[in-house]
């Protein structure tokens, strides 16, 4: 593949209340890279259409009504795709077979068929793909440094606790434990998500990077301890997994929401790596400053029907969210955002961290974890196709 020209043109699929309020900013403050527009599925609902042209008019770019004519614009390099778990991957594969780039949300796909396919239309159409993570925070550059230089030995074992402080929590009735199904059906909703999909994907895709080895076992539990809304829903909260891995490393992911009071910021992200010379700690708001003061103490934001949890960023300020001050962490010397990467990777000619194919085997992972805590078995993958 040739290596591509600035500016790179990058179309956006959905608008509003996705991450794209998030991704987008991003790629249009890379120099390197020009938005060209913003579109989507022609039938979209009257809500997710509205949003979407809320987000374009924000852009200040145009709103294109017709996803299959922006997808062949030679001015398009970059699909940046951002719409709901269920229509992501076969968005991406259109996307791909119009011989585009694709930057995917996490994670890419709520089926292994769909991830599948989506692997295999980015490896035919010969285009590059990144699917979001954590994989490029300062604290994950420290984790990977340490197991590249072995500073600890050989890696033996990891453990991440990622869970977000975010929602109205404390509203979960708890006298009865979680029944899960299995296939999973629908994964997110206005006011809940499956929270083992959309927050354990970040543990896992780092543990792959970490090892470059795949997982060949998973034994998951999911539960509600935190919120009514999962519960109504019927979707988890919180999760835990133990795996193995084919190289003989085992991890352990914990993963969730736990409400806007349980943590002094966004949450806990920690990374244990255990080797034949040592552990290490690594601690995602560390180093930090704490601050101690007579201010008013930080409250929660009221509760935003259309997103009381605060996945969106739009939402979460229209709801009075101000940022909690008691930890301060330092921002200079972290690493480029991970849409810097992507377009880093573009003008090198070079292969992402997370590709799709990394994501796929993620999904694979996510779904073997939710047949697990179903069944309450371990399960072996790869996962059998049909």
């Amino acid at each position: 593949m040739a290596t591509r020209k600035e500016p790179l043109g990058v179309l956006l699929v959905t608008g509003m209340r996705t991450h794209q309020e998030n991704y987008a900013p991003a790629f249009a403050a890379d120099p390197r890279c020009r938005l060209v527009g913003l579109t989507d599925e022609s039938d979209v609902p009257e809500l997710r259409d509205r949003l979407n042209r809320e987000l374009a008019d924000e852009l200040k770019v145009p709103f294109l009504d017709d996803l299959d004519a922006a997808l062949t614009r030679s001015d398009v390099d970059i699909v940046c795709i951002c719409a709901e778990p269920e229509r992501r991957a076969r968005i991406g594969v259109r996307a791909a077979r119009a011989g585009k780039h694709v930057y995917m949300d996490k994670p890419l796909a709520t089926s292994v068929a769909e991830a599948d396919a989506l692997a295999s239309a980015v490896k035919s159409a010969n285009v590059q793909s990144q699917m979001f993570t954590l994989v490029h925070t300062g604290w994950a550059a420290r984790a990977r440094e340490i197991v590249a230089a072995e500073r600890i030995g050989k890696l033996q074992g990891i453990h991440c606790d990622l869970l977000f402080a975010k929602g109205p929590a404390g509203s979960a009735p708890l006298g009865t434990p979680r029944k899960e199904h299995f296939p999973p059906e629908r994964f997110t909703f206005v006011d809940s998500k499956r929270e083992m999909f959309t927050t354990a994907v970040y543990s896992l895709a780092m543990i792959r990077v970490l090892t470059r080895s795949e997982v060949r076992s998973v034994r998951a539990v999911t539960a509600n301890y935190f919120f009514a809304e999962h519960v109504r829903n019927d979707v988890e909260d919180f999760a835990a997994l133990s795996l193995t891995l084919d190289n003989g490393v085992v991890a352990t992911v914990t993963a969730g929401r736990i409400g806007w009071r349980s943590h002094p910021s966004y949450g806990p992200v920690r990374t244990v790596l255990v080797g034949t010379g040592g552990n290490v700690l690594i601690d995602g708001h560390r180093p930090r400053v704490e601050v101690a003061t007579d201010a008013t103490s930080w409250t929660a934001p009221r509760r935003n029907p259309d997103d009381p949890m605060g996945f969106w960023s739009s939402t979460t300020a229209a709801a009075g969210a101000e940022p909690k001050l008691r930890w301060i962490t330092p921002t200079k010397g972290e690493p480029p955002s991970d849409q810097t990467h992507f377009v880093d990777c573009l003008l090198s000619n070079r292969a992402p961290d997370v590709t799709v194919a990394d994501g796929a085997a993620v999904v694979e992972v996510l779904l073997a974890a939710y047949q697990s805590a179903a069944t309450g078995r371990v399960v072996q993958l790869p996962l059998p196709r049909t």
